[in-house]
């Protein structure tokens, strides 16, 4: 029986959504039934006899706009109560992991992708649907961004991952970027592997894991060195990469 969401995706590109989900480790948590994740065809809740789901924009403009009817007959179609019901857009809430990990928690997802020009605003109101999006950055439709939120809310749930502690390394977890990783061969093209990792030394080789992973969170994204509950090792770290960084090593 699956253990986390249920998730529902609603597309007028049904094909596209279902050709990713059954691949990886997805598609086999989803034969196994350890996630529970179903496609829907948006057109299949049109009346009309061309199925249609779009019509031109009040007061003019280019595109497109996704009809209040269909939509909103296929969001009560699958929504149970108390679903949360979200909509794929780049106007939306900015996705991250603690996103990620709320919608973990929750009994149903109800993913709306868009298209064209994007939802009739009532939709929303109608629905109740939260805008959701994957990044300042604008792509044609929401399948691709529903995709996003799915792999990122499934490999949290257990079973999905074949080790069920990986995703506690993960970038994000808590706040820091992952430390960089290397296997077989020891030496690439003159490129070779820091050799504490070859040491056996269990504790020696954590330690290196945990600054490199500060060292680059403070590089790339130094935007989330505040947020880091740091512990006294933490600080302890932040000062040997100061004084590298003063000495040029």
């Amino acid at each position: 029986m699956p253990s986390g969401p249920r998730i529902e995706i609603l597309t007028i590109f049904p094909e596209l959504v279902e050709s990713f989900l059954e691949g990886s480790l997805l598609g086999a948590a989803r034969r196994s039934g350890v996630v529970d994740v179903r496609v829907s065809d948006l057109r299949t809740h049109a009346t009309d006899r061309h199925r249609t789901v779009d019509d031109a924009p009040f007061g003019g403009g280019d595109g497109m706009v996704m009809k209040c009817e269909p939509v909103v007959r296929a969001v009560e179609a699958v929504a149970r109560p108390g679903a949360r019901v979200i909509a794929l857009s780049p106007r939306g809430r900015r996705l991250d992991q603690p996103i990620v990990e709320s919608l973990a928690d929750e009994r149903q997802i109800v993913l709306l992708c868009g298209r064209y020009a994007g939802f009739d605003e009532r939709i929303l109101e109608a629905t109740g649907a939260e805008e959701l999006s994957i990044g300042d950055y604008v792509i044609s439709g929401g399948e691709a961004a529903a995709l996003v939120v799915t792999e990122a809310v499934t490999r949290l749930i257990p079973g999905v991952l074949g080790n069920p502690v990986s995703f506690e390394q993960d970038s994000f977890r808590d706040g820091r970027l992952e430390h960089p990783v290397y296997t077989r061969p020891r030496e690439f093209r003159g490129h070779t592997v820091p050799e504490v990792l070859l040491s056996g030394n269990h504790a020696a080789i954590q330690r290196h894991r945990h600054k490199e992973s500060l060292r680059l969170t403070v590089k790339r994204r130094p935007d989330c060195v505040d947020a880091i509950k740091l512990s006294e090792e933490d600080r302890k770290i932040l000062r040997e990469l100061e004084n590298e960084r003063d000495s040029g090593a």
